[in-house]
């Protein structure tokens, strides 16, 4: 399968509610947050759609990157359960780390449930790295957050076409 990931909007909001309704139950952030989150300069939110059929959204993630900060945070990222497990959740992750890069940021920061491991095992993948655990992080359901740390490798400009 095939995604085009573009830039979200508000307009996306129902989609994005839907997906972070279905995967996070309890924890599922609330419409007023997230239109927050879409609307904030200081983030930068993708949607996942197969390619040929944009009004269908079937994964979102979102970076929090202020102006001129050398952080970045990746505050949530979710796929559709009928297309988890398909590399998806890689392709946003890595999207967002490119923005992050284009930002400016040095260093990416997630937090990410104890109980996830899947989860845990793709940001390793991608080289985070556990730097602490928040307990009862993630009410109600009193679960614990695994801190992660990436450190992004400068981006080093190729060599320029069609100079010899």
């Amino acid at each position: 399968m095939t995604w085009q990931i573009r830039r979200a909007s508000v307009a996306d909001l129902a989609h994005i509610l839907a997906i972070e309704t279905s995967t996070f139950g309890s924890d599922a952030w609330s419409a007023d947050l997230l239109r927050s989150e879409l609307a904030s300069a200081n983030t930068y939110y993708i949607v996942a759609t197969p390619v040929g059929a944009p009004e269908i959204v079937e994964g979102y993630a979102g970076l929090m990157v202020p102006p001129r900060a050398e952080e970045a945070d990746i505050q949530t990222i979710a796929v559709a359960a009928e297309v988890r497990r398909m590399g998806l959740g890689r392709i946003l992750v890595r999207a967002l780390l490119s923005e992050a890069r284009k930002r400016g940021a040095k260093q990416v920061f997630l937090e990410v449930r104890a109980d996830n491991p899947g989860a845990q095992a793709l940001y390793a993948e991608l080289g985070f790295e556990e730097i602490a655990v928040r307990p009862g992080y993630y009410q109600p359901d009193n679960v614990d957050a695994v801190v992660m740390k990436l450190v992004l490798a400068p981006r080093v400009p190729g060599p320029a076409v069609g100079v010899q």
